[in-house]
């Protein structure tokens, strides 16, 4: 049900424009990180334009891609317009709810850092799992039911959109009544110099630091 859309392309060109602000100052390897992962997943923008010089405008504009990418794969559903937008409204919230500590940052002999990220992952999809199946039985039986009592069958859209308005409220209820987190991982985030003295963080160490910020262990 829930098909999480990579980030990392969003994530990559931010740092690369994060990163033309430390050509001047000593890099602050960790802060670039923080503010980085701030205005990508919270949409705190303050100290990302502090560091980066970046306009506001700009700064808002990598929350927003963010959210869009995560966001693409229920825009080919074609979900009721009211529906689609509360999920948007969901997927951001849970943006903004990602718990990470960024330590700090550690340089070696070529001017490269290395940043550990803790990150404690939301597990709102592994604890409602059984429920949404539940639930989505009991529709499927109501169905089966309503139809072998001369109710027409309800199209494979409407059952579509009916499947994921349950999920919707399933998930919003827990987001209202509090989110539960996992232990915390480490992930070990690369900073590394390049031409020009730009700094870059790999996409595989954006790609694995994103994938822990929400557990999917059920949906894997």
């Amino acid at each position: 049900m829930y098909r999480k859309k990579r980030i990392t392309a969003v994530v990559v060109a931010a740092v690369l424009l994060a990163v033309l602000g430390g050509c001047v100052n000593k890099f602050n390897a960790a802060g670039y990180t923080k503010a980085l992962l701030d205005v990508t997943y919270k949409n705190e923008t303050e100290q990302y334009i502090e560091l980066t010089g970046s306009t506001q405008e700009a700064a808002d504009e990598i929350f927003t891609k963010s959210l869009d990418a995560t966001m693409e794969d229920y825009e080919k559903l074609n979900l009721p317009d009211e529906l689609e937008k509360n999920y948007r409204q969901l997927f951001g919230d849970l943006m903004k709810s990602v718990r990470y500590t960024v330590s700090e940052a550690k340089e070696d002999d070529n001017g490269n850092f290395t940043v550990d990220v803790s990150v404690e992952p939301i597990t709102i999809f592994d604890d409602t799992y059984s429920q949404f199946q539940e639930k989505a039985k009991e529709y499927a039986t109501q169905v089966s039911n309503d139809v072998m009592n001369g109710a027409e069958m309800p199209s494979e859209e409407e059952m579509q959109n009916h499947i994921y308005d349950i999920y919707y409220h399933i998930l919003n209820e827990v987001l209202e009544q509090g989110l539960s987190y996992g232990e915390a991982e480490k992930v070990t985030v690369h900073i590394n110099k390049g031409e020009g003295d730009i700094y870059e963080i790999p996409k595989e160490d954006m790609t694995a630091l994103d994938d822990k910020m929400l557990s999917r262990e059920v949906l894997q």
